[in-house]
């Protein structure tokens, strides 16, 4: 199953210069849900003569044949198979700090925790106000 975005197929031409993205895994038969973020993007440090060094590979992460983390949202994938889920990405973040910060934002808005309509079992965040390009940018037009 695809990704969509604002109702429209998400493809690799639509990243841009996003980072990651939030989003919704709908189980269509229960109709129990996944709220979660993911990296377009993961970096690996490369050793150049044998020693670490800050040396960053930029690698095209698992996104479009992801689903979430849960164990019990996996369990369900296999059960019902794929096709009976629906992948929704909620909001593109320019970084992580954006990422962590609306996913954990949404989580909270949602109530993932206190219905047995998701499948989220916590939140966990660590976000700092200059982690956040939006906040950033909310300063500058203030």
């Amino acid at each position: 199953m695809e990704w969509t975005y604002l109702n429209d197929k998400f493809s690799y031409e639509m990243i841009g210069d996003h980072y990651g993205f939030v989003y919704i895994v709908t189980n269509t038969v229960t109709n129990r849900k996944y709220l979660g973020k993911k990296w377009f993007w993961s970096s690996r440090k490369k050793k150049v003569k044998g020693k670490k060094r800050a040396v960053r590979l930029k690698l095209e992460s698992d996104w479009e044949s992801y689903y979430g983390s849960s164990v019990e949202l996996t369990a369900d994938v296999e059960k019902y198979g794929k096709d009976k889920f629906r992948r929704e990405i909620i909001h593109l973040c320019k970084t992580k700090g954006d990422a962590s910060y609306y996913e954990a934002k949404y989580q909270f808005e949602c109530g993932v925790l206190e219905s047995d309509q998701w499948y989220n079992a916590w939140i966990i965040v660590r976000v700092r106000k200059n982690h956040l390009t939006s906040y950033k940018n909310r300063q500058i037009s203030s």
